[in-house]
């Protein structure tokens, strides 16, 4: 992880993208170096700032943080080419990490979002410590769901009836079929919300070893981030036709 963590504020409230602001601000490794009242400014922002981390709202006017967050870690998109953090979880081209805000963490747009490759997600009363910590590992590349959370969320993906399920789970087992046994023992506890340090010592491993599988795990699935990691390993042993 770099010294210093840039992060954007996107929200249409003023207050809440004042107050992250603030609390962030708290936080001498920390920089806010910009914030957007939409999904579109936001987008623009994201391009022209490059940050590592992006707090990205969900109901916003003109862009909501669902398709925002699909531009921004698209590769080539909004950051492409941006320096993000440690290696081990970078979204693609190294785009920031997107955490999207949320009142409710049953929000079915959550879902949506992690799906359009948000690294995590985040209740908008998170206490400032626990908001602080989850900015640092995002840009570090560590999970910012925790494995209850991750649990509740791929059952959740488990029962979206949505169009192309088959198509996903299909495409999800010929990537997985590509990973070495390392990778893919690597990847299935990966997909439980486990940090390179829980993987490492459930798998026996040195935390520089877990980085690089989980690199290539992300390279050889396709996958902006750990999250989208975790869904294509749950579609590929999801049942169906």
């Amino acid at each position: 992880m770099t010294d210093s963590i840039s992060v954007v504020v996107v929200d249409d409230d003023a207050l809440v993208r004042a107050g992250l602001g603030l609390i962030l601000g708290g936080a001498p490794e920390v920089r806010v170096v910009g914030d957007a009242g939409d999904g579109d400014d936001g987008v623009e922002l994201v391009r022209r700032m490059r940050p590592d981390v992006v707090l990205m709202d969900i109901r916003m006017p003109r862009m909501d943080g669902i398709e925002a967050t699909r531009r921004i870690v698209a590769p080539g998109g909004a950051a492409g080419g941006a320096a993000g953090g440690a290696t081990g979880g970078g979204a693609s081209d190294g785009a920031p990490r997107v955490i999207v805000l949320t009142t409710f963490d049953t929000d079915d747009m959550v879902l949506r979002a992690l799906r359009a490759g948000a690294a995590g997600f985040l209740l908008k009363d998170t206490p400032p410590d626990r908001l602080v910590a989850a900015v640092r590992a995002a840009a570090d590349g560590e999970p910012t769901l925790s494995p209850s959370v991750m649990s509740q969320l791929m059952a959740q993906f488990s029962a979206d009836p949505a169009d192309g399920a088959r198509d996903a789970r299909l495409l999800a087992r010929r990537r997985l079929a590509t990973l070495t046994d390392r990778e893919r023992e690597v990847a299935a506890v990966l997909a439980e919300g486990l940090s390179n340090a829980e993987i490492a010592a459930r798998l026996y491993l040195s935390v520089p070893t877990v980085k690089t599988h989980v690199s290539r795990i992300l390279d050889k699935l396709g996958a902006a981030n750990r999250v989208q990691a975790a869904i294509a390993v749950h579609d590929a042993a999801s049942g169906g036709r």
